[in-house]
């Protein structure tokens, strides 16, 4: 690490830590932990009513009572769970909390929460990644942390939740409040996935109007090649909604395919019958039936039915 970049997370942590003290996260004024609630009665009183409710369905509620435990909890907000809520189509919080399985809820929740309590100086200092308590096919899901301005944590939805009140302390560990849910891999389904990043709304608009949005929330596995807002927009549009169709499958595979399962070189025949070509590089593209090919610009989104490569360009089949 060179010395700047030293100085930049060291200066970003005092930051932190320093101006937000008066919200919660201040050392010197701020009762000893030992004086304060357990987790869940500081979350009670600081007004996590959502995370709360979902950790009581979750079953998990003791382990934010644990005595002998030491914790980092990044707790979203009621407004972090009610937009997460809104974009998946839920009508509030309550209603989302009310429809995830146990399961689904146990594994969010356990993704905002660290095996040892680690103020915002410890995980500036710690590196930029960080282990949760969750766990997926085996090997601990991560957190990424950017310290460069206001604390930012990048979910396995390529998504990022802001730290807006670090060290509140607890008996049993440190809350740090954030404005977003962070989604974890493997827990949602491709649209869910999809409609969790704002990136895709064009794509999820689309899959809607194609009713295709029950075949992808389907038990798959499927790889969708997921074009970005921005690559919607420079895309044909006007198209019939068979064309849409054609379109949209011509971006989906019928099999799940991670980025180190690639086959480079080989035609790789679609849900629509047609086939993409695969070129390797920094980045991969894909060649489709035009001239200009697409990049592939993040890889390896898991759902629980299949993966999400992101892409910049729309891809377009014979019509």
């Amino acid at each position: 690490m060179n010395v700047r970049h030293f100085l930049k997370l060291g200066l970003a942590a005092l930051a932190l830590a320093t101006g937000l003290a008066g919200c919660g996260g201040g050392d010197d004024d701020d009762p000893p932990a030992a004086n304060q609630g357990n987790i869940a009665e500081v979350a009670k009183a600081q007004g996590f009513n959502a995370l709360l409710a979902a950790a009581a369905k979750a079953g998990i509620a003791n382990t934010l009572t644990d005595a002998n435990a030491q914790l980092t909890v990044f707790a979203p907000t009621d407004q972090a769970f009610t937009d997460l809520a809104k974009r998946l189509g839920f009508a509030d919080a309550t209603a989302m909390v009310n429809a995830l399985p146990p399961a689904a809820l146990q594994s969010i929740l356990t993704y905002h929460v660290l095996g040892t309590k680690k103020l915002s100086a410890d995980l500036a200092a710690g590196g930029a990644t960080q282990a949760t308590a969750y766990s997926f096919e085996n090997a601990p899901a991560r957190l990424n942390f950017d310290f460069t301005s206001a604390v930012k944590i990048t979910d396995a939805a390529l998504t990022s939740a802001t730290v807006v009140t670090a060290n509140v302390p607890a008996s049993n560990g440190v809350i740090h409040a954030v404005d977003k849910v962070l989604i974890p891999p493997g827990v949602l389904n491709l649209v869910q996935m999809a409609q969790a990043n704002p990136l895709f709304s064009s794509l999820v608009a689309a899959v809607v109007a194609a009713d295709l949005q029950g075949t992808l929330s389907g038990s798959g596995p499927f790889t969708v090649f997921a074009p970005t807002d921005a690559a919607f927009a420079a895309a044909p549009s006007n198209l019939s909604t068979a064309q849409l169709r054609t379109v949209l499958t011509y971006h989906v595979l019928p099999s799940q395919v991670l980025s180190t399962q690639i086959p480079f070189g080989t035609p790789v025949a679609t849900v629509s019958g047609q086939s993409l070509v695969f070129t390797s590089g920094t980045p991969p593209t894909i060649r489709d039936t035009t001239a200009v090919q697409a990049r592939i610009s993040a890889v390896d989104v898991r759902a629980s039915n299949g993966v999400i490569h992101v892409i910049d360009k729309v891809l377009i089949p014979a019509l």
